[in-house]
C-alpha cells in the first residue's frame, strides 16, 4: 500500500508488504513525514513515531520490548525525562551520562549495545532487555534535544542498518518537531 493509498491513520503502522529492514524503515521515515505534515508538537509527533518504530519492528520479527523516547528536561544537572513510547512502563528519569541513554544525550553519538550487560552503568528498567540502540535528536544549533531507544529481548537486536535509519529519523524530528 503506498503513502497515497492509506486512508486511515491506523494504515500508517502496516509494515506488511515488505519483507526486509531497509524498505520497512525507508517507509517508516516516510510515514512519519507524511504524519507530521501540518503538525509541530512535538509529543503528538513523536507519539505517532513511537507507534511506527513499534509496529515496524514488530513486523520485522525484531523482538523489540520497548520503543521511544527520552526529551531533555533544562534543569541542573541535565537530565533526560521519559516521554512518547511503547512497551512496558520505564524509568522516568536518567542523568545525562548514565546508562545508555544518558551517554547517547551526553556525548551526542549513536550507542549500538550488541549486550547491554557489557555496558557500563547500564541502567535495567526492564530485565529482559539484551540490545539496545539510542540515537541522539539533536537541534541545528548542537543541543541535545533527546533520544530515541529502543530495547530488544535478543542480543544483537540492531545493527547498522538500523542506526542509519534512526539517524535520519533523528534529523526528521528536528525538522518536524518544536520542543518549546
Amino acid at each position: 500500500m503506498s503513502l497515497q493509498e492509506k486512508k486511515n491513520h491506523a494504515d500508517y503502522s502496516d509494515f506488511n508488504e515488505f519483507d526486509n529492514r531497509d524498505d520497512t524503515l525507508e517507509m517508516l521515515l516516510m510515514s512519519y513525514e507524511s504524519l507530521c505534515e501540518g503538525q509541530r508538537d512535538w509529543v503528538c509527533n513523536l507519539s505517532n513515531a513511537a507507534s511506527l518504530l513499534w509496529h515496524a519492528y514488530k513486523t520485522l520479527n525484531v523482538e523489540v520490548n520497548w520503543a521511544g523516547f527520552y526529551i531533555v528536561r533544562q534543569s541542573q544537572p541535565l537530565e533526560l525525562l521519559l516521554g512518547p513510547f511503547q512497551g512496558k512502563v520505564a524509568c522516568q528519569s536518567i542523568a545525562f551520562g548514565q546508562g545508555v541513554c544518558g551517554t547517547a544525550a551526553d556525548r551526542q553519538v549513536t550507542q549500538l549495545v550488541s549486550d547491554v550487560s557489557k555496558f557500563s552503568g547500564h541502567i535495567a528498567c526492564d530485565g529482559e532487555t539484551k540490545s539496545e540502540i539510542v540515537v541522539p535528536i539533536v537541534s541545528a544549533d548542537g543541543k541535545t534535544l533527546g533520544v530515541i531507544d529502543l530495547d530488544c529481548g535478543d542480543f544483537n537486536g540492531f545493527g547498522e542498518a538500523d542506526k542509519r535509519y534512526l539517524e535520519r529519523l533523528a534529523k526528521l524530528i528536528v525538522k518536524t518537531c518544536d520542543f518549546k
